[in-house]
């Protein structure tokens, strides 16, 4: 059974590296995933959750997020466009949708640019951290 737009093998692997992504709602970093993987799969390599995240970026099963500076988070692609509100103190991730035009306002105006799409991170703090702060 291929997966994805493209004739992708189904193997073993990558159909529990795909239903973990699924599981975890998106957002789940390299590491994440393979230790997830790993307690499906105890002898999964990292080697082989990257290649498998490749593969899925590549046939368009799979989106690649830079949510932070230091990791690439991976989540199921979407067919509408969403963006991504980012908590600075635990790093929670929280998704949101609005066509982008309503978020960028006059910025289109003022580049000359005509804006069809993008992908918007905001940061700040959540509701618990906020609260934790006070």
């Amino acid at each position: 059974m291929p997966l994805g737009k493209t004739a992708l093998k189904a193997t073993g692997q990558r159909a529990v590296i795909l239903d973990i992504i699924r599981a975890g709602k998106g957002h789940l970093d390299a590491d994440e995933i393979y230790q997830r993987a790993r307690k499906k799969l105890p002898r999964i390599s990292l080697s082989t959750v990257y290649r498998a995240l490749a593969k899925f970026k590549e046939s368009g099963l799979v989106e690649e997020r830079h949510l932070d500076q230091n990791h690439h988070h991976y989540e199921i692609s979407h067919q509408e466009h969403h963006h991504h509100l980012i908590c600075t103190r635990c790093g929670k991730v929280v998704e949101f949708t609005l066509p982008i035009v309503e978020i960028v306002g006059a910025v289109p105006q003022a580049g000359g640019f005509s804006i069809s799409g993008g992908e918007i991170s905001l940061t700040g703090l959540c509701p618990d951290c906020r609260q934790e702060a006070v």
